[in-house]
């Protein structure tokens, strides 16, 4: 008996450390399949972190730029939260219906972040900040910039904590919206909509790298020169960007490791094996 109480609480305990929180239950925001989902460290957090994964904007890599990110940030004693937040989606990809249908596009990915923000901060007085992957990475930066637009608004919330994030961190980003030269087309085409794409006032308005601001949270940046999927110089883009606005940043570069690893130790390279710990260690030097 005393062994099969072992198995099981060794089965049960990290299902019990990840609760998922439907954010916006009791709200009038009809977005069910959007979580959060937390991994709690051992002991006190040193602070908690929203993982935003990547995906275009039309899906989610809720595997090695979300669960696998999630558990190493709780073994690092931060509490660790994945937002599955609202994409396009794969029919969309396929199908195009967003030119008849509304769908899901912007701002519904930042609500879905602001809201986020708004619960963790309701559960941990720590610092908390976000870090996000590709398009996620896009979004993260949304946060970091547009902290004092309350997008809650269409859904009647007005939160009663700041929506600032403490630190921002964007792997491999997807950045700008209007600079034909570097633009990841998928990503823009799932967060504008096809009826929006043309707009040019909302591709400025959704181009990070033309908002940064010096009452920004520090920034974390990395991203690969051989990224085959985002143009490495998006992360050119802000990195200049938040340097003009002197925005207290880190930014790492590498040679070789393409796009969508992660934290995944199966898709790294000999350079990106490392980034982890570096993101840690900036972490760690991080003034509270």
């Amino acid at each position: 008996m005393k062994r099969f109480i072992l198995i099981l609480t060794a089965v049960l305990l990290p299902l019990l450390a990840q609760a998922q929180i439907k954010i916006w239950d009791g709200t009038s925001c009809n977005a069910k399949q959007v979580t959060l989902t937390e991994y709690l460290p051992e002991g006190e957090p040193r602070a908690a972190i929203i993982i935003c994964p990547g995906g275009s904007y039309h899906w989610l890599d809720q595997k090695s730029e979300g669960e696998m990110v999630a558990k190493a940030l709780a073994e690092e004693g931060y509490v660790a939260y994945l937002l599955r937040y609202r994409v396009a989606g794969k029919l969309e990809f396929v199908s195009k219906y967003r030119s008849v249908l509304r769908g899901h596009r912007h701002p519904d990915m930042i609500c879905d972040l602001q809201r986020a923000i708004q619960i963790v901060r309701t559960r941990y007085s720590c610092p908390l900040g976000v870090i996000g992957f590709s398009a996620g990475g896009h979004l993260a930066m949304m946060s970091a910039e547009y902290y004092d637009t309350n997008f809650l608004e269409k859904y009647k919330l007005k939160p009663a904590v700041s929506l600032r994030p403490d630190f921002a961190a964007a792997i491999y980003p997807v950045v700008t919206m209007t600079d034909d030269r570097y633009v990841h087309k998928r990503s823009r085409l799932g967060l504008l909509g096809e009826r929006n794409t043309g707009k040019k006032d909302l591709r400025d308005y959704l181009s990070v790298e033309l908002h940064t601001r010096a009452d920004m949270p520090p920034v974390f940046i990395l991203n690969c020169q051989d990224d085959d999927v985002v143009d490495y110089h998006n992360s050119v883009l802000l990195d200049s960007a938040l340097s003009a606005s002197h925005v207290p940043h880190h930014y790492i570069q590498y040679n070789e490791g393409g796009h969508g690893f992660g934290a995944n130790p199966e898709k790294y390279s000999e350079e990106t094996e490392g980034w982890f710990q570096e993101f840690i260690t900036w972490l760690h030097n991080m003034s509270f």
